[in-house]
């Protein structure tokens, strides 16, 4: 159909264009104005940009964030290795086993929606009064694992229950019928069924850890140092970003670091696309 039908079609049908010409105008300024973020951040970050500025050592004459890459590359993936499995599992549960109107699922359905709206600085204060104080941990990379991946955890089980729920029935129908069990089913069928689903949760979970800061400061603290132990403490890119805008002395250094920022999580978001891709093949 050519663009003078579509247009007659909508001028023939007020309502259905002023709708068409509200989602247009939308687009555009949402792209607008992710690219002028963007490109403003570049624009002032790029020519900032230093071999000092990744030093395996910080200091305060060269403000390095490397040692804030490689401790956000710890945390996503302990975060990770400790929520996954624990969400994909309890979401088996709520989505296979379960009875679906039972009051134990629905409560644990408003719980995950609730946790889910709840501020991170929230969570950052349960951490530090839980691991910090309580468990006498200090400010160390246990603590802030731990309290992010109870953060993301609702994050996770609920896109996970959601994926399952939405494969078909007639794909276990027909596995029951060829006598499979109720877990190969689940295994050999429903999962890989709704793994794109499961992996767009987890790529939803790695960016809001790697873009967390509230929650790590109350909890993994800001020490600018790699990580070399579970108890040691150090600071995320995000939250070395926040130091430096913080100080008020090293802006140049944290247009820079946004721009690495930027550059950091559309890596990771491709790897996790790439890796689901392989996965679903």
């Amino acid at each position: 159909m050519s663009i003078m039908k579509k247009l007659k079609e909508y001028l023939n049908r007020p309502l259905s264009f002023a709708v068409f010409l509200l989602i247009i105008i939308s687009t555009v300024i949402t792209a607008l104005t992710v690219v002028f973020i963007i490109g403003y951040i570049f624009i002032k970050g790029v020519p900032n940009l230093s071999l000092d500025l990744f030093s395996l050592k910080y200091s305060s004459s060269n403000q390095s964030m490397l040692p804030s890459i490689i401790n956000t590359v710890y945390l996503t993936a302990l975060t990770l290795l400790l929520s996954v499995p624990i969400g994909i599992f309890s979401a088996i549960y709520l989505a296979e086993y379960s009875r679906k109107n039972s009051f134990f699922v629905k409560i644990i359905n408003i719980a995950n929606e609730t946790l889910s709206g709840i501020p991170s600085i929230v969570y950052g204060l349960f951490g530090f009064l839980a691991f910090v104080i309580s468990k006498k941990w200090g400010y160390s990379l246990l603590a802030g694992v731990i309290t992010l991946a109870i953060m993301v955890l609702p994050l996770i089980i609920r896109t996970s229950q959601e994926a399952m729920l939405g494969v078909d029935n007639t794909f276990r129908e027909a596995s029951y019928g060829l006598g499979a069990g109720k877990l190969r089913t689940v295994f050999k069928i429903v999962l890989p069924s709704a793994m794109p689903g499961i992996l767009s949760g987890i790529i939803l979970a790695i960016g809001r850890i790697v873009g967390e800061t509230a929650a790590l400061i109350y909890t993994a603290g800001t020490v600018p140092e790699a990580a070399t132990k579970l108890t040691s403490s150090s600071r995320t890119i995000s939250v070395h970003l926040y130091c430096l805008l913080n100080e008020g002395l090293y802006t140049e250094q944290a247009y820079a670091t946004a721009v690495v920022l930027i550059v950091f999580v559309v890596i990771i978001n491709a790897l996790s696309n790439a890796l689901a891709k392989k996965i679903m093949k």
